[in-house]
């Protein structure tokens, strides 16, 4: 499979998309600030080994998330190439910004353990409102994952790959969930994404690769470059 670049890219794109949501619904799961005290410090604190694992879930998906919205740009080859390609970016740019904000877990973890409960809040925000970190990590890099996700399975649906229900699903799960406190809700909101993302992979994974393959440019007989390419050099 590694040394066939259809089959490896399709697979990859295809189970990332099922696995990069997974991820995050059960880092939501573990996460002791969903069921626990809302203040990280204090739950992170109290439960340190379920602190770890929630961050590195959430990290791994977000990074991979990123990583499988290159397969759904691919899908946009053909029809709703233009909005692909530029929200693609978008996304791809947001969720990589995004995980760099999970370093801030095991910082919680440690003034939890050594702070009352309002001196380690008041340390954060602190820290959290230097403008490098709100305009390098937060603003607006948490907005375009979050709302560029949905944005670009719209450019997938108008290209026919999937039905409308799919982005309408991702974008209540993630972007619907934002005014709620975060807590046990965000359980049931983000289990939405892992049914759309997850049947979207599926489909990838069973599409086989010649279907995938057809979606890049055509090469014509005698040349070694894509058409379109050839015209625009030419």
């Amino acid at each position: 499979m590694l040394n066939n670049q259809v089959a490896f890219r399709r697979i990859a794109a295809g189970t990332l998309l099922v696995v990069a949501p997974l991820l995050q619904a059960v880092a939501v799961c573990l996460d002791p600030g969903t069921w626990g005290d809302d203040r990280e410090a204090v739950s992170f604190a109290a439960n340190p080994a379920l602190a770890q694992a929630q961050s590195a879930l959430y990290h791994w998906s977000w990074l991979l998330m990123a990583v499988a919205a290159f397969g759904l740009i691919h899908l946009t080859r053909r029809r709703a190439t233009v909005a692909g390609h530029l929200i693609g970016a978008i996304t791809i740019a947001g969720y990589i910004s995004l995980s760099g904000l999970l370093l801030i877990d095991p910082v919680e973890w440690w003034l939890g353990r050594h702070h009352s409960p309002e001196q380690a809040q008041k340390i954060l925000d602190e820290m959290l409102g230097l403008p490098t970190v709100i305009f390098s990590f937060q603003m607006p890099w948490m907005f375009f994952a979050i709302g560029g996700l949905p944005l670009l399975l719209c450019a997938v649906w108008r290209a026919g790959f999937v039905h409308w229900w799919v982005p309408l699903t991702v974008a209540i799960g993630y972007v619907a969930s934002m005014p709620v406190p975060y807590g046990p809700a965000t359980v049931a909101f983000w289990a939405l994404p892992v049914v759309a993302l997850g049947h979207t992979g599926i489909r990838i994974l069973r599409m086989g690769d010649d279907a995938w393959a057809a979606y890049y440019p055509m090469v014509a007989p005698g040349r070694t470059t894509p058409d379109s390419y050839a015209n625009t050099t030419a």
